[in-house]
């Protein structure tokens, strides 16, 4: 078991939560990644499961548009994991993400699983077990604060457009239906 991560500065969300065997592993590998790349947000751990855009605006209390939303794809030439961010109240365009990765066949649970090492609904932008092909959408910057998955449907965590682009180094794309 890891030992409990330091508190931080964590913007009125509270002090970062200890890692243990309480919450699932994913919630635990992302909250790590977070804290060893100095994110100043600590994870949240939601009371009911937020496994859509809509049920996390919800839940939360911020518009669709600010839940970034992780979209996975499996690229046809090497099987690998694609993972597009977008803004919840944005409809991904396969043919756009594609014109960036190669050609796109749908991910069904097992592959997403087996690829990111998160059920759908908690796919988080960071700590995956195997790295994917990553972009973020360009709406999300519209938003000053956007909220993500953080590895487990009741987890997410606080942070910007630019912070997202720091912690996974993907690029911008234009990459939903306009």
């Amino acid at each position: 078991m890891s030992a409990p991560l330091p508190p931080v500065a964590s913007g009125g969300i509270g002090p970062w939560l200890a890692v243990s065997a309480e919450r699932p592993e994913g919630f635990q590998r992302v909250s790590a990644a977070l804290a060893a790349a100095g994110h100043p947000h600590a994870p949240r751990w939601l009371e009911v499961a937020a496994r859509t855009s809509q049920e996390a605006a919800d839940a939360l209390g911020v518009t669709l548009g600010q839940i970034a939303k992780s979209v996975i794809f499996r690229r046809k030439s090497d099987d690998v994991a694609v993972l597009v961010v977008a803004s919840g109240d944005r409809r991904v365009d396969e043919k756009r993400v594609a014109a960036h990765t190669g050609a796109l066949a749908r991910a069904d649970a097992e592959f997403v699983k087996a690829r990111t090492g998160f059920s759908i609904g908690g796919v988080a932008p960071l700590a995956h077990s195997q790295t994917p092909v990553t972009l973020i959408d360009r709406e999300l910057f519209r938003f000053d604060e956007i909220w993500a998955a953080a590895g487990h449907p009741n987890g997410v965590f606080r942070l910007s457009p630019d912070e997202l682009q720091r912690l996974t180094g993907a690029p911008v794309a234009d990459v939903v239906q306009a």
